[in-house]
């Protein structure tokens, strides 16, 4: 069994996107942020369904934006928004900029002790990494 109190749980949230060019925004979240390929799924320009590991833990799903009436995760390219974290953030915002992402703030330091930076991707997401690990959680109360 593991102790909480002092090793956090391995991630278990993992948020999701659609994509008008999936595999384009695929190349660039991993060239441009560094996520890893993990694996995609779809025939052609189609995503059926893609994951993206985050080094640090954790990452993203995505697929291909769809114009069905049926879909049942009717997700609309471009309004997803994330904050990561991540250890040389002044590297990252380099690497970053260098592909091209939209740079909407730069590095900076948060008056709780993150240094972070907010980038736009391609599709019009939002990203903001930072060093903020957040807060642990309080203790489970004991009978």
């Amino acid at each position: 069994m593991t102790d909480t109190t002092t090793t956090p749980p391995p991630p278990q949230v993992w948020p999701s996107l659609r994509a008008k060019d999936a595999r384009a925004l695929i190349r660039f979240l991993v060239e441009a942020f560094g996520f890893e390929e993990t694996v995609v799924y779809g025939d052609g320009d189609q995503v059926d369904h893609a994951q993206l590991t985050w080094p640090l833990g954790g990452g993203i799903m995505l697929g291909s934006a769809r114009d069905d009436p049926f879909d049942q995760w009717p997700l609309r390219a471009g309004t997803f928004g994330a904050y990561v974290v991540a250890e040389d953030i002044d590297a990252l915002h380099e690497r970053a900029a260098k592909a091209g992402a939209e740079i909407l703030k730069p590095p900076f330091d948060t008056d709780y002790g993150s240094r972070d930076f907010t980038a736009r991707d391609p599709e019009g997401n939002l990203w903001q990494f930072g060093t903020s690990r957040g807060e642990s959680p309080a203790p489970a109360p004991t009978d």
